[in-house]
Formats: structure tokens, sequence, C-alpha cells
């Protein structure tokens, strides 16, 4: 009964990252950047996975996928990069985190 419930309640939290996860210009971000609030997940990574792992201190992983370098900060070249070619990325709010993701081109 309560691994049901508890498993759940993690699925609700995974809808609701899902729901709050978009599509959006990186020119709408740069505030978030200039605040240094913007992690890069790594392709190969699920972005509603990263955001979860987040929302629930989920230390360990967080620090294994920081470490294999899968989740950064955005860094600098790459935001002159996404500026000049008018990107838009993937992106989730997990406070005080935005977390970006390049559109798989079959997206």
């Amino acid at each position: 009964m309560i691994e049901e419930l508890l498993r759940q309640d993690r699925e609700l939290k995974r809808g609701k990252i899902i729901s709050e996860t978009a599509r959006i210009p990186w020119q709408e971000l740069q505030r978030f950047f200039a605040a240094g609030k913007v992690m890069l997940v790594a392709p190969g990574l699920d972005l509603v996975e990263v955001a979860f792992a987040l929302q629930e201190d989920d230390v360990e992983q967080v620090k294994t996928w920081s470490e294999a370098r899968q989740v950064i900060p955005v860094p600098d070249d790459q935001a002159k990069e996404w500026i000049t070619d008018d990107a838009t990325l993937w992106a989730v709010v997990v406070k005080p985190w935005v977390l970006v993701q390049t559109i798989s081109p079959e997206c």
C-alpha cells in the first residue's frame, strides 16, 4: 500500500515536470544565464529525470552527472553560439535552476 502511494507520488511529480517542460528561445533565458542559474543537460540524458533528481535532492545522482560533465553550468562559448544561431532549447525550471537541453533533430 505505501509502496503504491510512493510510486503514484513519483509519477505525479514526473507528470508535473513534463507539463512544465517547453521549448524556449535561448534569448529568453539570458537573464537566468547572467545570474548563473542555467544548467546544460547532456543530450544522452532524460531532461525530466534530471529535473526529478534535482527536485528530489538526489545528491549522489546529481554528483555523478556533474562529475561526468553531463550536467554543467552553460559555458560562455555555448551561450554565444546559441545567440548566434538563434537557438531554441528544451527547458524546465527546478528552482533555483533552469535546466536546458538541445533539441534533437527528430523532435
